[in-house]
């Protein structure tokens, strides 16, 4: 097995970032990816690089991949996060655009709207640090468009475990896994057969065995393998 990462997240690559002349930088992180229900969702938290040199890293302290955190955890930090972030967004790719798009396509769009949320609230993102090695946000225009509709930063680096090291895609992890399992609370009150409230959409073995017995809702992946 594989060292596990037991320092805390830390701000070196943001603070790198800002000084090759980056005005806001932030990180990026999935969640929902591999889930057979609701949408896939990026979380996006962003630095006002102005502030990076005086900031107080007491105001992030517990903040962590939101994989080591308890949900209860997870609930408490979130609204710290949007109150230190320079801007903090969830975007979003249904399953109907995942089923059309594929997931990695899906991942980009969901992406371009979190830019988009924080663009529209004055927040034109410079740097970005993406978890893991494959710069999702560089692949070709989707849904058809032969340009984007929001424009993705001017630089973006990719870092294996960046959830683990960088503060800004620690609180992107929790921020998207807050609002996704939300989601997916409400959805289950919708279908409670699948019991989305305890897997959120993930392949358990009660949904999956709901699956089976009541078909695909309109919110399950259908172009993936749902057993049925």
């Amino acid at each position: 097995m594989g060292s596990r990462v037991t320092s805390d997240p830390g701000i070196d690559l943001e603070r790198e970032l800002a000084a090759q002349g980056l005005r806001y930088v932030g990180g990026m992180d999935e969640v929902g990816r591999g889930a057979l229900a609701g949408p896939a969702s990026v979380g996006l938290v962003v630095f006002d690089a102005a502030a990076l040199d005086s900031a107080d890293p007491s105001v992030w302290h517990g903040v962590r991949d939101s994989k080591a955190l308890t949900a209860k955890r997870r609930e408490a930090l979130a609204p710290a996060i949007d109150s230190w972030a320079a801007a903090c967004t969830v975007g979003h790719a249904q399953p109907f655009e995942i089923d059309r798009l594929g997931i990695s396509a899906a991942l980009r769009l969901a992406g371009l709207r979190a830019l988009a949320q924080a663009a529209s609230s004055g927040i034109s993102v410079d740097g970005l640090i993406l978890d893991g090695s494959y710069n999702w946000l560089r692949t070709e225009p989707v849904l058809g468009q032969e340009t984007d509709p929001w424009g993705v930063p001017a630089v973006v680096r990719t870092l294996v475990k960046a959830d683990a090291h960088c503060v800004s895609v620690a609180a992107a992890s929790i921020a998207a896994k807050v609002e996704r399992d939300a989601i997916m609370r409400n959805y289950a009150g919708e279908y409670p057969a699948y019991g989305w409230e305890s897997n959120k959409g993930y392949g358990s073995a009660v949904h999956r065995a709901a699956i089976v017995e009541h078909g695909a809702t309109p919110l399950h992946r259908v172009s993936w393998n749902l057993g049925i």
